[in-house]
């Protein structure tokens, strides 16, 4: 049996990966937040009686989704440049236990995702509450989740580790 050097895993590289998926997350949620308020805006519920006062609450969040969004995904892209380069640099770093857990764990949370929006959708379809708004919001968070998990699993698959 072989023993394979372990590469220890340093604060520097636990919170640079907890940064990652921190943002990841974020980002994630934010844009799928954003294109739920598009979505809002452009297929307005007919049975709200606040139109001014939703709509209004629709700018703010799109605003601050924007905001966010502006922020948050360059660290995101920096912070996995920047661990990519390190990996590059010490391939042994692929094999990181807090690497692996969140990558799991991300790819966990979005299946999780997936399961249930596949829920939502049978269940409105089953109770006849289907509207272009709710298709539309389904095939955002399928999109999204989709992506997220589609990106970590070629990434272990690409680059095989214990």
């Amino acid at each position: 049996m072989e023993n394979k050097p372990h590469e220890k895993t340093s604060p520097k590289d636990v919170f640079t990966h907890l940064l990652a998926i921190i943002t990841l997350y974020t980002s994630a949620g934010t844009f799928i937040n954003l294109l739920f308020k598009y979505i809002n805006l452009g297929f307005p519920d007919a049975l709200d009686f606040r139109d001014y006062w939703s709509r209004t609450a629709e700018f703010s969040s799109i605003r601050f989704a924007i905001a966010t969004l502006v922020i948050v995904f360059p660290v995101y892209l920096i912070t996995t440049r920047f661990l990519s380069k390190s990996y590059d640099r010490t391939p042994e770093k692929r094999n990181l236990r807090i690497r692996k857990w969140l990558i799991y764990l991300t790819l966990f949370l979005t299946a999780v995702t997936i399961i249930g929006d596949l829920v939502a959708l049978v269940n409105n379809l089953l109770g006849g509450d289907l509207t272009i708004r709710f298709i539309l919001k389904v095939l955002t968070v399928l999109f999204v989740a989709g992506s997220v998990f589609f990106y970590y699993y070629e990434d272990l698959k690409k680059h095989k580790t214990e």
